[in-house]
């Protein structure tokens, strides 16, 4: 009787202790709040077991949902939600959030959210309002949203869109140069340059050929692709470069390099070099042109850009001003250690990996070494420390946008590398999201203080980037299979929408 005892009580101490595991069933009990995503678990020994990728690929269709919510709720069809007040922001009154989301939510497989969103552009998106865009976004969110949306759907209403703002915005190349002014309005079919000068950015005149050269091939009408190729061939050839770097400045009447003093890999140049590189790809690596430019480009950075922080020797990208290097590098660089690593994969020097690998630990740090793990919009490197730091952010520079640019990054290399540290960093960036810039009644709003955790100064905008790249960038790095978006098939243009590799003709 003792032993039937002793037995019966072992399995109902057994039973409690199985139900007491299942969080679900006791969070209550605990006093705890469970959730899903919860980052880490402790065994019995203590030591810290990941989440299943599952979990993490959830959450951020969890975080979409919650941003397309607020989206829907308080700025359908409006460009972009403020988040904060309920209401909308306006740019060019052409539902750039929307745009910008579709092919996310068909990669994330969120189907009744895409449906609604197709049927808003079947019945509602009109582009011949009487209305001033800018060519390099409205090219890189819109018509390559539509053309990457119609090629992961095969739905020609996407592409007939595509070819209707294309169409549009030729009027930007009306110069005397042909070199593109920066606004066009798409009502009217007029363009000019910005009131205060005559000049347009490197990188907006040289980021929107991924775009045009698809949409040519799509339709067959060259026009599109000799007018951007036109642009490539003259800055290839132009004076004032230094080592391959580009000045950020080019005239629109002589299409000659302006204010050349001045070399950076952030704003204004960025996206000149990512475009380099995969212009080469999209075209089956057949223009050496461009590969030459590219290789010659990231030779100049080494030489005239590249420095180490003190204490921890951290590689970062500075900028040179008329000779002399400013420490100073903004979050729009750090495309850079993905850029690398995705020539890298295609054959380009090995070295270029081992610089992606330094770049992209030095991006992580732009985060994890603020009190709010969000990485400012600029940072300034330490190269003499004097307090032990060796990052220094100004009042000025301590915004975060959302921006994309490091879990961008983060996900070539995980595609590449299969080193699971970067997910985690990827992890952490999402969680500071959460936690910082989300907004209960629906959305997420950029912040104006990454260091002050207790008031990060919320700022009541959420950008269409966030959507469109963000949380799409996050969503690759944190899947497991591969051929979502294989990087052998697809090269994404500079706001993250995927277009293809073109088939070998050869």
């Amino acid at each position: 009787r003792l032993q039937r005892s002793l037995f019966l009580f072992l399995l109902a101490f057994l039973f409690i202790c199985g139900i007491l595991s299942y969080p679900s069933l006791t969070e209550q009990w605990r006093g705890t709040s469970y959730s899903p995503f919860n980052d880490i678990s402790q065994d019995m020994k203590g030591e810290r077991t990941k989440v299943k990728a599952v979990d993490r690929v959830e959450a951020v269709r969890e975080a979409f949902r919650h941003a397309w919510n607020g989206y829907k709720a308080f700025a359908w069809g409006h460009d972009e939600l403020k988040p904060l007040s309920k209401t909308h922001g306006e740019w060019f009154g052409l539902g750039l959030t929307l745009i910008d989301a579709l092919d996310t939510m068909w990669i994330l497989g969120l189907k009744d959210e895409f449906a609604e969103a197709r049927k808003w552009v079947e019945t509602e998106l009109l582009f011949s309002k009487n209305v001033d865009v800018n060519l390099f976004e409205s090219t890189i969110r819109i018509l390559g949203g539509l053309l990457s949306t119609y090629h992961l759907t095969g739905d020609t209403l996407f592409l007939d869109k595509a070819q209707d703002i294309g169409s549009r915005l030729m009027p930007a190349f009306k110069t005397p140069s042909k070199i593109p002014y920066s606004d066009v309005n798409i009502g009217k079919g007029t363009a000019h340059p910005p009131r205060w000068t005559t000049d347009s950015t490197v990188a907006e005149v040289t980021s929107i050929q991924l775009e045009f050269r698809e949409l040519s091939r799509l339709t067959k009408d060259p026009q599109y692709q000799n007018a951007v190729e036109e642009v490539t061939r003259q800055v290839h050839r132009l004076e004032g470069k230094r080592d391959g770097l580009v000045p950020m400045f080019i005239n629109t009447n002589s299409g000659k390099f302006t204010r050349r003093g001045a070399f950076t890999l952030g704003a204004r140049a960025d996206s000149y070099y990512e475009y380099l590189l995969k212009q080469w790809l999209q075209g089956g690596k057949k223009e050496t042109e461009l590969l030459e430019d590219y290789l010659q480009a990231i030779e100049g950075v080494r030489k005239n850009l590249l420095r180490q922080t003190s204490p921890s020797k951290l590689t970062f990208v500075g900028e040179l001003s008329n000779g002399r290097l400013n420490p100073k590098m903004d979050h729009l660089v750090c495309f850079l250690p993905g850029t690398l690593a995705l020539g890298a994969h295609n054959g380009l020097p090995a070295d270029h990996m081992e610089l992606a690998l330094q770049l992209m630990e030095t991006c992580h740090q732009m985060y994890a070494q603020m009190e709010t793990g969000l990485s400012p919009e600029i940072a300034h490197f330490n190269l003499q420390s004097n307090n032990g730091r060796d990052i220094d952010v100004k009042p000025a520079d301590r915004h975060n946008l959302l921006r994309p640019e490091t879990v961008e990054s983060l996900f070539y290399m995980y595609r590449f590398t299969k080193d699971s540290k970067y997910r985690d960093w990827g992890w952490d960036i999402l969680q500071s999201f959460n936690k910082y810039t989300r907004v209960p009644s629906g959305g997420y709003t950029s912040i104006g203080n990454v260091r002050d955790p207790l008031n990060p100064a919320p700022r009541d905008k959420m950008e269409s980037f966030f959507l469109g790249e963000t949380l799409k960038y996050l969503f690759l790095l944190f899947s497991d299979d591969n051929e979502l978006i294989s990087l052998d098939k697809y090269v994404f243009n500079t706001e993250a929408h995927p277009l293809p590799i073109w088939p070998s003709t050869s």
